[in-house]
């Protein structure tokens, strides 16, 4: 396979991915939001551990979950139409998601995990495509 062929077939994969990180993107946030309007709705039901140093109120994180969920909606729907902005929105959003289920952790490790994971395949597709060279 030629290096120019095996390239294409990269920023093929990348494009595909990149539709696919859109549609994750756009999954993420609306698992977001849910995840924001259940911690504000309920939040005596969110079970913490004992001195966790980032510890605000389960009120708190469902506003914070539910505003990173709404901008994730709007910038997956923005990659979906093709908008160059919305590129480095998703995966300034991505990181920011990322950081606040780091610190969402102690309240649901293994939804963080699974949130934390999808965001980096998103930062990764969105990074890779390369729209010009396919």
């Amino acid at each position: 396979m030629s290096a120019t062929n095996e390239h294409s077939v990269k920023q093929a994969v990348a494009a595909g991915t990149s539709i696919g990180a859109a549609i994750l993107l756009m999954a993420v946030g609306i698992l977001s939001i849910f995840e924001g309007i259940s911690a504000i709705a309920k939040d005596d039901i969110l079970v913490t551990g004992p001195n966790y140093a980032y510890e605000l109120s389960a009120t708190s994180w469902g506003w914070i979950h539910l505003i990173i969920g709404i901008l994730l909606v709007i910038a997956a729907a923005a990659l979906m139409a093709g908008a160059l902005w919305a590129r480095v929105v998703a995966v300034f959003l991505a990181a920011l998601s990322i950081l606040a289920n780091f610190l969402w952790l102690p309240y649901y490790p293994w939804w963080s995990i699974v949130i934390i994971s999808l965001n980096v395949v998103v930062i990764w597709a969105v990074t890779t495509w390369q729209p010009d060279r396919i």
